[in-house]
């Protein structure tokens, strides 16, 4: 069977769409090695001064182990509850599983400063009853960024769901299974890649997430985009464009190695 090549004149317009879409990322690394205190570009003397700020300076660190902890928190919650929503729903058939999974998907489709108010408020009130779960600590938030990924967890996890042989389900009821069998040994192992996808995409969306955590946070629980967004707010701290530069390299390292292993296994299954 052949393959289709794009001609030379495609791969020119792919090559200048791609350019065109990659010059704001590109444009900051040249900013990443001013000498200067604010966000500019070097005037012929370049530094590593703001690189070596991120590494000196235990704000970014705590920063980053902050996110890395509500990342991994908030997944974990987002793919237990989607999980056990979309398996319910699957196993059951209720008849209002409509209206119910619409109910779930609401803070996909609500406006952030709603969501956001709404969490501001419902965590102050937390705030008198106990101080894990409450207003900028590390519970609250995770429990914030659980309410706005947990949507998207049941996507993924409704769409492998649906690929998912019911007579499998029936073949282990018949023979006697429990329900806690059926679930942990019958369909939980044949959507794992669903459950593993869904808790990837989550972590980044948590990881991303910026509007509620300004809402929830103030001092106590500072996420890394929130502290991006302080040293914007406050003095416009080229350390930013430092720590941008490294996570470009990060995710363009990830993205060069996916391909690296999808064109060995190319080749081998070519």
């Amino acid at each position: 069977m052949s393959r289709l090549h794009p001609g030379a004149i495609a791969t020119l317009l792919s090559a200048i769409v791609a350019l065109f879409l990659l010059m704001p990322l590109i444009a900051v690394v040249p900013v990443s090695f001013t000498s200067r205190r604010y966000l500019s570009l070097p005037d012929g003397k370049w530094s590593l001064r703001h690189y070596a700020s991120l590494f000196e300076d235990p704000e970014w660190g705590a920063s980053l182990l902050s996110s890395i902890q509500v990342g991994l928190l908030a997944s974990l919650c987002a793919v237990i509850l989607a999980s056990a929503f979309c398996i319910g729903i699957w196993m059951l058939k209720p008849r209002m599983a409509g209206l119910m999974t619409g109910f779930v998907l609401l803070p996909m489709v609500a406006p952030p400063v709603v969501s956001s108010l709404t969490l501001y408020f419902f965590l102050n009130k937390l705030s008198q009853w106990n101080s894990i779960i409450a207003y900028d600590k590390l519970g609250g938030v995770v429990l914030a960024h659980t309410v706005m990924i947990v949507p998207y967890a049941v996507v993924v996890i409704m769409v492998a769901l649906s690929q998912l042989d019911r007579r499998i389900d029936l073949a282990a009821q018949s023979m006697g299974a429990s329900v806690p069998t059926r679930v942990f040994g019958v369909i939980l192992p044949n959507i794992r890649f669903g459950l593993i996808g869904a808790f990837f995409l989550c972590f980044l969306l948590s990881w991303d997430e910026i509007g509620v955590t300004l809402f929830v946070t103030s001092v106590e629980t500072v996420t890394l985009p929130r502290r991006m967004w302080m040293g914007l707010r406050d003095n416009v701290d080229p350390a930013i464009a430092a720590l941008s530069v490294l996570l470009i390299c990060v995710v363009t390292l990830i993205i060069v190695l996916r391909a690296a292993v999808h064109f060995r296994q190319a080749r081998k299954g070519g």
